[in-house]
């Protein structure tokens, strides 16, 4: 088998024009980024807004595990294959970091043949989106710094800065440093840190803005720091707004790309979901739905982080509803979560599997919780044996959710009509009574503790004392009506990555919490979890090369 960059290497792919106007798009509705890649303009939106919504699908998973689960390729091929039974279909996903890419993940563009392309483009600078968010985001650092030096004007405590600079980069001793040092015209000494660009609450803003003017006001709302006082210190006040809205102009509108197949997908922002909300940006979203019939997006992680951001954030925020959830596993996932080590994936093991299903049916259980129908795939492997996924068929059908394989990285569109035919007749027989998991008007702990019952399983929350006093704060300030993002490992249901299957009754560790005033919610830290992660022992890196043709090599 070839690998993924190979296939996307030797695919023919159509001008982005033409894709456009297989979709509806007119060319002077495009800002081209060469031949194949382009962005759309204000006026299209203007255009569509009053069209009818389609349907929206949601794509999400199981907890991941280092046996894959394919959730952006399956999110691609079912596209594929919904354009092959003849349906108006667009794919609406985020676009890869750099840090993962040239880490331990690598690219995220979809694998085998469900992949969107150009795939070397996509995972590596793209259009230039996190390029913006980053100078964004360090132009206020850099502001708020220099405010401090010329005066402190507002007042601000150097010891209560929370804005942190950023780069789109695993880079672990970025995480603490000291900045100012040198002499007194070098800036006041203080401590400071950096997270990574997909963490950057500009980030969270930019996916959530609904157009420029809302872009606008979400940046002014970003808290920088508090003052003597105690009071906040925002980026209006630093009078940074107009510049870093002026940096963000051109990535706020979505990019427009192709699959393999030459479906159209919208690739448009792109946080984390273990450390942000992990979904693509509300733009891209809504413009899909007013372009096509059905509208296939994807949350990052599992349904435990993804999904539940998905539905609890951005819907909240944006008033979208989804019609259905996609649920997305592997037989070798599943039997992972058994206890099955790695290099044992390949053989059937029925008990294996039953003791590790128990990872598919809590994140069945808890999408049910939100009233949209759900059908799980099974992400094929040439190891799956018959009986495998027979017991897996029996057991979805059982928990009352549809039930297909995919064979969507082998096959590409053809091979995922089984399930978009399963997504079809749900979408035609089963009505979405979609509703959050939480009111606006619980208290922050109230809506922390929801989602570590109801989502993770969990009995109890335990708050370190810091992050007692910041919660206190944050609702004295009157954010308390705020929905909760929770930062949380992606391995385990709970805060501890090594517990796979389904941990019961564990404790959640809330560390510290900080509100995002822009984005409009209120972070919580469980555990371990880095807003800046760090290379592996051997980088993703190692591996990547460039031919003397100017061929990129290694990427995956």
């Amino acid at each position: 088998m070839k690998t993924d960059i190979q296939i996307a290497q030797e695919a023919a792919m159509l001008p982005i024009t033409e894709v456009a106007k297989k979709a509806g798009i007119g060319e002077e509705d495009l800002e081209l980024y060469g031949k194949y890649k382009a962005k759309l303009s204000d006026d299209f939106w203007e255009k569509i807004q009053d069209n009818e919504n389609g349907k929206l699908v949601l794509v999400t998973a199981i907890n991941p595990t280092p046996a894959g689960e394919g959730k952006t390729t399956t999110t691609i091929g079912l596209g594929q294959a919904m354009a092959k039974l003849g349906k108006n279909a667009v794919i609406a996903l985020r676009e890869p970091s750099l840090g993962p890419c040239f880490g331990i993940k690598g690219g995220a563009a979809g694998g085998g043949y469900a992949q969107v392309v150009p795939m070397e483009d996509l995972n590596l600078h793209f259009t230039g989106d996190f390029h913006a968010i980053t100078s964004a985001n360090n132009l206020l650092a850099a502001m708020l710094d220099n405010h401090i030096q010329q005066g402190n004007e507002l007042g601000i405590d150097p010891r209560q800065v929370v804005w942190k600079r950023c780069l789109d980069m695993n880079d672990r001793v970025l995480r603490n440093l000291v900045v100012g040092l040198g002499n007194k015209m070098d800036g006041m000494v203080r401590e400071d840190h950096f997270v990574i660009t997909v963490a950057s609450e500009i980030m969270a803003v930019l996916c959530l803005a609904d157009d420029l003017q809302d872009l606008k006001k979400r940046l002014g709302r970003i808290i920088v720091a508090y003052n003597f006082a105690g009071e906040p210190v925002t980026a209006d006040q630093l009078k940074a707004t107009g510049a870093m809205t002026a940096l963000l102009k051109d990535a706020i509108k979505p990019n427009l790309i192709q699959t393999l197949e030459h479906t159209p997908a919208l690739v448009h922002g792109g946080p984390f979901a273990n450390i942000a909300h992990g979904c693509n940006s509300v733009r891209a979203t809504k413009m899909a739905l007013k372009m096509s019939d059905i509208t296939i997006t994807e949350a990052g992680f599992g349904a435990d982080l993804g999904a539940e951001k998905f539905l609890d954030i951005k819907c909240r925020k944006a008033g979208l509803k989804p019609d259905a959830v996609v649920l997305v596993a592997t037989v070798r996932a599943l039997k992972y979560n058994g206890g099955v080590p790695k290099a044992e994936l390949g053989s059937e093991n029925l008990d294996a599997l039953k003791k590790g299903i128990v990872n598919l049916e809590k994140h069945i259980e808890n999408i049910q919780k939100y009233g949209v129908p759900v059908v799980v795939t099974l992400n094929s492997f040439v190891t799956d044996t018959d009986a495998e996924n027979e017991y897996i068929r029996r057991f979805c059908e059982e928990k009352g959710c549809e039930f297909a394989l995919s064979e969507v990285w082998e096959k590409g569109g053809e091979g995922g009509i089984a399930l978009a035919e399963k997504v079809l007749e749900t979408l035609e027989t089963k009505e979405s009574g979609f509703h959050t998991l939480y009111e606006d008007s619980l208290s922050l702990k109230e809506k922390i503790e929801t989602i570590s019952r109801e989502i993770y399983g969990a009995g109890k929350v335990l708050y370190e004392p810091a992050a007692e006093k910041q919660l206190a704060r944050i609702e004295a300030l009157g954010f308390g009506d705020f929905p909760i993002c929770m930062a949380k490992n992606q391995y385990s249901l709970s805060d501890d990555a090594s517990r796979l299957g389904r941990p019961e009754n564990f404790d959640i560790h809330i560390r510290e919490v900080y509100v995002s005033a822009g984005a409009g919610f209120v972070v919580a830290l469980t555990g371990a979890i880095m807003t800046m992660p760090g290379l592996p022992k051997v980088p993703a890196a190692n591996n990547i090369d460039v031919s003397d043709d100017g061929k990129i090599t290694g990427l995956f």
